[in-house]
């Protein structure tokens, strides 16, 4: 067992929960920790028999700021939480939530970054963002770097979007979830409920996941599963990047239509495979390059366009980020453009759905290496001001339910990304920065002006 570990604590003392919050304007920080429900409680019964506001336990007992502390030094683990603190810190985090259920070895960490927007809009989720499965063999420290990165973007993708949410991302260290255990699903229900967030499944769960948590009445913050009104969030995010991308070409070189445009797609999953369907036709003459770790997925996409006429083509997925084609777009796993791989580009532009795309644990980094790139004559916006078509398609269906519209959300989507983009590159051009540096800045204007 790992013991350099926000849980090592709570796993050694009984508890179930950990609390850091930061508060930014001054600088404090609070700690505590709680036993919150019995070992025995029935999680298949909650929203049933019991609610998050309901007592689950007669023998709760408290930690508090000084107390949680004390307890970290007792197991040898102050530095390691100072140095999880300080990573809240320096992205001006809400805080993180910790609930742990030893039955079932599940940690789950709500990486909560700012609430701002979200506060006052009369709904229960204040938050979104989307929830994410690690193996338990991931180191815990990337787990919790991964989660506040994503939960800072999700903030600004919601801005981005014009969403009246703040910006989370929860994270889940466990073993493959099992769809048919209604006690797991039960507990991951209450934890996402308990820190007021509303989700999409993301990397390691299933879309399934959604329509299980609404079927058994665990949660109604889950969105976007295959069943639900308005289906997958993959091929609607997938669009929003496609029609941001028409327009960033629009200002590099006035041409929105990109024919005979050559393109390296990375990652065939639900969205890197929509998007290859937007560019085999939407875009005339296109030339397409793709490359997953999954070889049938690859081959079965190549023989589909192929057949249809579309010149496409498999590669390594070493050699997919450094091909000689007009646009990169990273569709996979984040972190991948980093000091090492931007001297090999030979594009124009990187523009792709992947979160977090740059390799970098703070904003000032991501900035300047996004200066980086732009230093290489290469066109490149951070990732979440323009991937955020699918966190707009899941409000769409947490605010209107069964009632929620696919035509309203494409609507939407047409009407908020390719101006964003464009008021983006051009704001970005006017100040002499690069569009990554513009983007936080209109947000931290919005999130930290008075």
């Amino acid at each position: 067992m790992e013991t350099k570990s926000l849980f090592y604590p709570m796993q050694q003392e009984g508890f179930t929960t950990l609390r850091i919050q930061y508060d930014w304007k001054t600088d404090a920080v609070f700690l505590q920790m709680s036993k919150d429900w019995d070992e025995d409680l029935d999680w298949s019964k909650y929203n049933q028999d019991f609610y998050v506001e309901s007592i689950k336990t007669k023998n709760a007992k408290f930690l508090n700021d000084t107390e949680t502390r004390a307890l970290f030094a007792t197991y040898n683990l102050s530095e390691y939480l100072q140095e999880v603190i300080e990573l809240i810190r320096a992205g001006k985090h809400f805080g993180i939530d910790c609930f742990y259920h030893e039955g079932y070895d599940i940690k789950y960490l709500g990486n909560m970054h700012n609430r701002k927007r979200g506060i006052n809009n009369t709904r229960h989720g204040v938050m979104k963002g989307g929830i994410r499965r690690h193996a338990k063999e991931d180191l815990e420290l990337e787990v919790i770097i991964d989660g506040l990165n994503l939960g800072r973007a999700m903030t600004f993708k919601n801005i981005a979007g014009e969403l009246p949410v703040g910006g989370c991302k929860s994270c889940v260290i466990m073993d493959e979830l099992d769809l048919t255990n209604m006690q797991h699903c039960g507990f991951l229900g209450f934890c996402l409920d308990e820190i007021r967030c509303s989700t999409g499944p993301d990397m390691g769960f299933s879309p399934t996941m959604t329509d299980v948590m609404k079927e058994n009445n665990f949660s109604v913050q889950y969105t976007c599963g295959p069943n639900g009104p308005l289906g997958s969030s993959g091929p609607p995010t997938a669009y929003g990047v496609y029609v941001a991308m028409k327009e960033a070409n629009r200002f590099l070189c006035d041409d929105p239509e990109m024919a005979g445009y050559s393109f390296a797609v990375q990652g065939l999953g639900e969205v890197g495979a929509a998007f290859v369907d937007y560019l085999a036709k939407g875009i005339k003459d296109v030339k397409i390059f793709v490359a997953d770790i999954n070889v049938p997925m690859v081959e079965k996409i190549v023989a589909k366009y192929t057949e249809m006429g579309i010149d496409i083509t498999a590669v390594d997925p070493s050699e997919i980020l450094t091909l000689e084609v007009d646009v990169v777009a990273p569709c996979a796993m984040g972190g991948i453009i980093d000091e090492e791989i931007i001297p090999k580009l030979n594009c124009k532009m990187v523009w792709g759905s992947a979160n977090n795309q740059v390799k970098a644990s703070s904003v000032e980094e991501e900035c300047r290496i996004a200066k980086i790139i732009a230093d290489r004559g290469i066109l490149f916006q951070t990732d979440w001001w323009h991937n955020t078509a699918g966190v707009m398609f899941g409000y769409e269906e947490y605010k209107w339910q069964k009632e929620a519209s696919l035509e309203r959300a494409y609507k939407d989507i047409d009407r908020v990304l390719p101006v964003k983009t464009w008021d983006n590159l051009n704001k970005a051009k006017e100040l002499g920065i690069t569009p990554t540096e513009c983007a936080y800045l209109t947000c931290n204007d919005l999130l930290y002006g008075k």
